[in-house]
């Protein structure tokens, strides 16, 4: 392992407190709303933990960076974190901004507890710097073509922004689809305005559209031109990413936010400890968690886990990563090497396919599970 001057300090007795990085998108262009749920989640296991005495006597602080979707913000975080002295890294959002954090943790040997970006190559190579939470983009994207293909849809639209998060759903999609008798057909939404998606959809006799874009835009627009075509009342569009799960979705789209069936890492039912967890979240928030609120809370009681045990040496956490076996929210909390994945790896937390139902947009539907 890399290891940096300041990642074998001794441990401290004098009740100072141990410090967690925690980087999270709070500023556009990242999403907010997003970011707001991941640091509730932090921010409420951090308050258990230190309720219940902290780290062996001494409290546990975040030490919080906005990363705004930004590569290059993440990494100068990562190094601003690492010479502060944290003992490990937490959270991040998106898959991109995530990528450049365990790029620069890696390199610097600072543990990164990585909580929601999924996107497989989460590191060029192999490392044993890195964890994660989320199920990779690969694992979830193939059980939401699954549940594609037995809705009916075989030819599949896919309204894509520039962006290797998009670029590899994209391929996830067609390299699992096509096989088993679907098509992917690629919107290029550098090149295409939301009004004509529904010219293109039309002509290539489409019967679902997914959401490859950024939000708000263009995926509400996307959403308006398409509901609002006498042409397209049939069409099933999808977000695989997740944004309806959030409540902007609902608020900027009203009905026809409905009906959009999008991925999800929650079970059907939260563990004693996700019930009284959902509450405390949803007091905090002020309106129902997402499941990243839980992917936050579930990052730091991993981490406080791991603190306790194995202390605040930063190697001596890293080589704790198969070794960690902790109650979350949603079910019990293991790392292994997986195929295909170079990071240690939850594998994995249960996933869902759900939609807003369209009598009442405020209560979720589940369609499938994987």
């Amino acid at each position: 392992m890399n290891t940096s001057p300041s990642s074998s300090g001794a441990e401290r007795t004098d009740g100072s407190p141990v410090q967690i990085g925690a980087l999270v998108p709070l500023s556009r262009p990242g999403w907010i709303e997003a970011g707001r749920h991941l640091l509730a989640g932090l921010e409420s296991a951090v308050r258990d933990v230190n309720d219940a005495g902290g780290i062996t006597g001494r409290p546990l602080e975040l030490v919080v960076r906005d990363t705004a979707a930004d590569p290059r913000k993440a990494a100068e975080a990562v190094d601003e974190l690492a010479c502060l002295g944290v003992a490990a890294l937490a959270g991040e959002y998106h898959s991109v901004v995530a990528r450049a954090a365990a790029a620069r943790a890696d390199a610097l040997g600072l543990p990164f507890l990585c909580s929601s970006a999924v996107l497989d190559a989460l590191t060029e190579h192999p490392t044993y710097w890195v964890a994660r939470l989320c199920p990779a983009q690969s694992h979830g994207w193939r059980i939401y073509a699954d549940f594609l293909l037995g809705a009916g849809h075989s030819r599949i639209a896919v309204a894509a922004q520039p962006s290797v998060y998009w670029a590899a759903g994209a391929r996830i999609l067609r390299d699992y689809l096509a096989p088993r008798g679907g098509t992917v057909i690629e919107l290029d939404m550098g090149a295409l305005a939301p009004t004509a998606v529904c010219d293109e959809l039309v002509r290539h006799r489409a019967t679902a559209l997914l959401l490859l874009t950024g939000h708000p835009e263009p995926a509400v627009s996307i959403v308006n031109s398409v509901r609002r075509d006498q042409r397209l009342a049939e069409i099933m569009i999808g977000a695989p990413a997740g944004q309806p799960e959030f409540a902007e979705w609902a608020a900027l789209l009203g009905d026809e936010g409905s009906a959009i069936p999008f991925l999800r890492y929650l079970p059907e039912r939260l563990s004693p400890l996700g019930v009284r967890v959902e509450t405390a979240l949803r007091e905090r928030l002020g309106e129902a968690p997402s499941f990243v609120a839980f992917e936050g809370y579930d990052t730091v009681a991993v981490l406080a886990d791991v603190l306790r045990s194995h202390g605040a040496d930063r190697a001596r956490i890293a080589e704790s990563w198969p070794h960690v076996a902790v109650e979350g929210t949603r079910g019990r909390i293991r790392f292994s090497r997986t195929p295909g994945i170079s990071v240690w790896q939850w594998a994995w937390t249960s996933v869902q396919v759900a939609d807003r139902d369209p009598a009442e947009p405020h209560r979720f539907r589940i369609l499938h599970t994987g």
